[in-house]
């Protein structure tokens, strides 16, 4: 059983690579593999909505997202860390995670897997990237994990995030929260609880009126 830390920072070792620290300590206290993920400080474009996923299963960009997708197949969680730098999700975050979810067109990266999105802001801005966070598990059929407060840290450097004692809190219980999903996930499945299936059917749109 294991958990995927996603740093999304280009910072590897920052504030929010601090804040993933945390959660994974109760993680790993509870005997759950913790995966670390950085997606690197190179530049990572945005979704072109080629459709090329939709066939070949994969981004026709060949960088950390395809890398991520593959390794998100044999995950059991996620946790998704972001910092803020203008009132939201980092941009190179926000290209990584529209091109995660678009192309991840198999039910088995992300279906009934608990996720929780985090977020490291010197002051403001955490609340709107929790949101964004939370718009990309609720399309993806995912189990939201949520803390104690909002899912946010903050601080300028990681020194700063160390004096956050609810900051810091709140990710340990992430990690409490977490470990705790996953462990009920196994014993509804040895209890013979079968994961729902995931519905699908055409698209409509709200132009036509019918």
């Amino acid at each position: 059983m294991n958990v995927i830390l996603v740093n999304g920072s280009p910072h590897r070792r920052g504030c929010t690579a601090r804040a993933l620290q945390e959660v994974a300590v109760p993680l790993k206290d509870a005997g759950i593999d913790v995966v670390d993920f950085w997606i690197g400080s190179r530049e990572l474009g945005g979704c072109k909505a080629c459709g090329y996923c939709s066939t070949a299963g994969k981004c026709v960009m060949e960088d950390k997202v395809n890398e991520f997708n593959e390794l998100a197949l044999d995950a059991d969680g996620f946790v998704f860390g972001s910092p803020v730098y203008y009132a939201s999700m980092a941009g190179q975050m926000r290209s990584f995670m529209d091109r995660v979810f678009y192309s991840s067109n198999d039910p088995r990266r992300f279906h009934m897997k608990p996720a929780a999105g985090i977020s490291n802001s010197r002051r403001a801005g955490s609340v709107t990237t929790y949101d964004q966070f939370n718009k990309y598990f609720g399309i993806s059929n995912m189990l939201i994990v949520s803390g104690s407060y909002w899912n946010e840290t903050h601080g300028f450097t990681p020194d700063d995030v160390e004096k956050d004692i609810e900051g810091l809190r709140t990710m340990r219980a992430i990690g409490l929260n977490m470990a705790y999903v996953l462990r009920a996930k196994e014993a509804a499945a040895a209890a013979g609880i079968q994961v729902p299936e995931r519905l699908s059917g055409p698209s409509t749109s709200f132009m036509d009126g019918k």
